[in-house]
């Protein structure tokens, strides 16, 4: 899931920042494009952990623009969901065909056939939420589930999961109600 890799990008930089504060420039704009963005083959940027300063190449001037292209190379700290996963998430909406949940920046989706047998018809609109037939489980927005990815897509610079709940030890972990803090508290 999160995992620690080492990257190369690219940046173009005007001539009015060079100057005595160009590598703090330099590394600014390298966490501003990068972090959060999502590329296909290694899943989500979540943060620029380091840019040893030997890593930044000289940059090469664009002769009709003046600006310089810089080549970075630095470490970055990726999420990327990899299929038969398990991980928790928290439900942000129900629907009849399912809900949606986001773990991180990963939005999840899961399906009614996804669900276990009990609650294959247990969308309650009302309540805008997932109830299992016994009424034990009840699925809503702001409950924890835990669930297994079973695939993923990228598209647009977004990967989006699709995952299972009826599995052992999956479906419902935390029902998204916090102690109010009673007389005890």
């Amino acid at each position: 899931m999160f995992y620690v890799k080492q990257l190369e990008h690219e940046i173009v930089l005007e001539p009015q920042h060079f100057g005595p504060k160009l590598r703090a420039t330099l590394v600014r704009l390298l966490k501003e494009q990068v972090e959060g963005l999502a590329l296909a083959t290694y899943g989500y940027v979540v943060n620029a952990i380091e840019v040893p300063e030997d890593e930044i190449k000289s940059g090469i001037i664009e002769y009709d623009t003046g600006n310089v292209v810089f080549t970075v190379k630095y470490t970055a700290l990726l999420l990327r969901p990899f299929v038969n996963e398990v991980l928790d998430a928290v439900v942000s909406q129900c629907n009849p065909l399912g809900f949606f949940c986001f773990c991180g920046p990963l939005r999840i989706f899961v399906s009614k056939h996804s669900m276990p047998e009990d609650m294959f018809h247990g969308f309650d609109a009302e309540k805008d939420a997932w109830i299992s037939d016994d009424k034990e489980v009840v699925i809503a927005t702001g409950s924890g589930v835990r669930l297994k990815i079973k695939g993923r897509t990228v598209e647009q610079g977004n990967i989006t999961a699709i995952a299972t709940i009826k599995d052992n030890y999956l479906g419902l972990v935390d029902d998204g109600e916090t102690a109010t803090g009673g007389a005890d508290a």
